[in-house]
This record gives C-alpha cells, structure tokens and sequence, in this order.
C-alpha cells in the first residue's frame, strides 16, 4: 500500500488573514494527531510565500494550482516552473477540469506542462476524468485513458515521479460523488496502464479528486487503488480537512 496523499486544493480562495488562521488550525490539529499520510495544500499563485513561510518544517507540504508549459518570456500573466520553484513548491497541478473546461487547456498542453514540472523538479498532479455526458455513453474508461496516455507519450520515463488524480467532472463541486465502487473501478484501469507503460505503476499515487469530503473520506480511502484524495471545498475548513487526514489508514 502506498503512503497515502491528501492534496488540498483552495481554487480561488483565500485572503492573507483568512489563510493564517486556517493554517494555525490544521497545524494545531497535526501537532495533536501527526498524519499516516502525507499532506499538501495547493493555493492561488499570491499566497505560495505566505505557505513557504508558514508551514517550512511543518508536516504540510505546499504547492500551486497550474503551472506555464514555457519556461520563461511573453506570456503575461503566466507562472514559470522556475518561479515555483523559487518558493520551493513541492507539487503543481495541472490539467485540472476547470483549466480544461474554462481555457480550453488540451491533452498535449497538459502533457506540457507536467513535463515542465518534472524539469523544474516539482511533481505534478495530473488530472483526468470524464464529463457526465461523457459517463452516461460509456465513455469513462476511453476518455481518462486518453487523457492519461498523452501525458505518459510526453513524460515518457518520468511517468514513475507523477502522481495522477481522478477527478470526475461530475462530481467536482456538485456534491455528487462517485461511489467507492465506481471510483475504484477507474482508478484501477489508471493503475493497469500506469503499469503497462512503466512497469512500476503500483507505486505511482492515484488521488480521488471528487468532492471528497469528511464524511465519505474512509470509504472511499478504502479501496485498494485510491491513494488519497485531491480536496476542493474541504480543504477550507480545517477541521474537514483534519478528519480527512485522519481517515488514511498507515501504509503497510
């Protein structure tokens, strides 16, 4: 079993009071109950200093929301790998639904930016999941496998560093989420093509990224292929976001 990983991710959230006061709490709650798991928090670009200094030593790691496919020049408004990692950002996410959704973000720009990633030495979070369209034609194995399938084509050797999150779009902030048994089942064709690529695809991390939440968290950790969860709205209240933590069993 791998060490678990929670990841939360605030989207656009967050004030320089608000987030000090959030993160006292869950370094509070950690210092009380230390995690089996590891931890991280994914926050607006703004607010990594603000993370590097609070929580340097702590038991949480940090990281950003997106990262640039370029490494440096005309690209207002853009962040660099190199930036990132100047405010020493452990994990980037990329091809969250909603970059895909909102700036038409495609396979091959996230493929991009996760090998951009990986050059700066930051592990991406890569997601994939399908629409609910997409779910009700009986798409969902075809479409996370494509998605996933151009990473690994652009990653190549690097795919072992990445950690992968299943994110069903329909379940992002609906208060819908997949059942224990439908997650499993996606993570679990992710797991077998992880594998066939790299021959060490029972150690990559595959995180649930659908409304995970204090109350589903254990049932859903349960199951043999997911690794931890990719928290939204959870992940802003710290005592959701402690009893999440709390819910990952030891690794083996």
């Amino acid at each position: 079993m791998n060490t678990k990983l929670i990841a939360g991710n605030w989207k656009m959230n967050g004030g320089l009071e608000a987030n000090q006061r959030l993160l006292q709490e869950m370094l509070a709650g950690l210092a009380v109950s230390p995690p089996a798991a590891q931890v991280a928090l994914c926050a607006p670009a703004p607010y990594l200093a603000q993370l590097q200094t609070l929580l340097s030593g702590s038991p949480m790691a940090w990281g950003a929301q997106d990262i640039s496919a370029h490494e440096q020049g005309a690209y207002t408004g853009e962040v660099s790998g190199a930036m990132l990692r100047d405010f020493a950002c452990r994990y980037a996410i990329v091809g969250h639904s909603e970059r895909r959704q909102y700036h038409q973000e495609t396979d091959e720009v996230v493929a991009a930016k996760a090998q951009r990633a990986l050059n700066c030495g930051i592990t991406p979070i890569v997601c994939v999941g399908e629409t609910l369209a997409e779910r009700e034609a009986g798409e969902t194995v075809a479409v996370v496998k494509r998605q996933l399938a151009a990473v690994i084509h652009v990653v190549a050797h690097c795919t072992s560093e990445m950690v992968v999150a299943y994110e069903p779009v329909w379940a992002i902030g609906t208060g819908r989420t997949a059942t224990p048994e439908q997650a499993q089942e996606v993570h679990a064709v992710l797991r077998a093509q992880l594998q066939a690529a790299t021959g060490h695809g029972k150690h990559n991390r595959i995180l649930y990224g659908g409304s995970m939440n204090a109350a589903n968290a254990a049932d859903l950790l349960a199951q043999p292929d997911i690794d931890g969860g990719l928290i939204g709205g959870a992940s802003l209240k710290a005592a959701d976001f402690l009893k999440i933590i709390a819910s990952c069993p030891a690794a083996a």
